[in-house]
């Protein structure tokens, strides 16, 4: 378990979306200091936020980052990329590469610097975020790096295990935010994701399931190939 309240905490991509959510119900909490990064950040108009560029594919940012924010206990790796109509066999394999290093090597890129930080400042607590699409071969290759993304999760857990720090999953569906404009499915508040994945980082949650498509999406591959995939029943 690891309690937010004067906590300092990293939240990448925290300048809009879930990411900015995640900021703001960390200051609702108590959190002393927060930092949130952007490509292009902006000043915040509260004291305790402090923004920060950072390119997750660029490992002279990343280092750059690690040097700004030494007292850091609790890494939210938010910061993501997809690209719409994205396809094995239509995109280019550029684009395709590209997704996997943003989405499996930039987390763990950030991953791999700040466990020493967390770990010099008593331990603390990784959040990362990934999606219903990790259990369901849906949308791409988007649904790949978020796979081998949860499997990342869980190995790094088992790894951490001795340094004090725990790491939390959290999957949801749509989320009402930029990336999912285009969607016109039901989509959830980002506040309300938000405020389950640090309700998850508090109590220590190896994983937490945000809404009803990342519960049944769980319980996809369990289930037979035809009755999660509807275009194989023909």
């Amino acid at each position: 378990m690891t309690a937010l309240q004067g906590a300092t905490v990293l939240v990448t991509g925290g300048n809009r979306g879930i990411g900015k959510a995640v900021v703001d119900d960390l200051l609702g909490r108590g959190a002393a200091k927060v930092y949130a990064t952007s490509r292009t950040p902006e000043p915040s108009t509260d004291p305790r936020v402090v923004t920060l560029p950072l390119e997750v594919t660029d490992q002279a940012s990343i280092g750059a980052l690690v040097k700004a924010a030494p007292d850091v206990t609790v890494l939210v790796n938010n910061a993501g990329l997809d690209v719409p109509g994205n396809s094995y066999l239509g995109s280019p394999i550029e684009d395709i590469r590209h997704l996997m290093d943003v989405n499996f090597f930039g987390p763990l890129e950030l991953t791999r610097a700040f466990v020493p930080v967390i770990e010099r400042n008593g331990g603390g607590q990784i959040l990362n975020m990934l999606s219903a699409l990790s259990w369901v071969a849906h949308h791409g290759a988007y649904a790949a790096t978020k796979s081998a993304f949860w499997s990342q999760s869980n190995a790094l857990r088992i790894e951490l295990l001795g340094k004090g720090i725990g790491v939390t999953s959290l999957h949801m569906g749509y989320v009402d935010t930029d990336m999912a404009a285009a969607v016109t499915a039901p989509k959830e508040n980002p506040a309300d994701i938000a405020k389950a994945a640090l309700d998850g980082v508090e109590t220590g949650a190896h994983e937490v399931l945000a809404d009803a498509t990342a519960r049944f999406a769980k319980g996809a591959p369990s289930a037979a190939i035809e009755d999660v995939y509807e275009a194989l029943r023909a």
